[in-house]
């Protein structure tokens, strides 16, 4: 896997990352990587992200062990968005919850998602 030329990072040269099942298709999350972080997922196939509130690199599962293995990354037709498909090894979300997008507008909890193993 090459990183392609061009790529479009915002003024704190940051670009966001949506990570998507790649069996499912289901949307998990959305980071932000800069240059080091996406060359770091090239190089191990782990998702590796940039942390804007502690200002530093993290990847995804090194301590709960939820890693993701990517299967492909794709951009944008203006270069500055990543789609991440992977493989998950366990919930996205720091609540357990197996994608961040288990929430709507209407308050309710979005049904068929899962939390610790147990469909809500």
């Amino acid at each position: 896997m090459q990183i392609p030329a061009g790529l479009k990072y915002d003024e704190k040269g940051l670009i966001p990352a949506i990570i998507q099942d790649a069996k499912t298709l289901e949307v998990l999350m959305v980071a932000y990587m800069n240059a080091e972080s996406l060359q770091r997922t090239v190089n191990t196939g782990l998702t590796w992200f940039w942390s804007r509130s502690r200002r530093t690199f993290w990847q995804k599962g090194e301590t709960s062990g939820n890693v993701q293995r990517v299967q492909d990354i794709l951009y944008d037709c203006d270069s500055d968005t990543l789609l991440l498909r992977v493989e998950p090894a366990g919930p996205a979300c720091h609540t357990g919850e197996r994608t961040c997008f288990y929430r709507s507008f209407s308050g309710n909890v979005v049904a068929g998602r899962k939390r610790g193993g147990e469909t809500k």
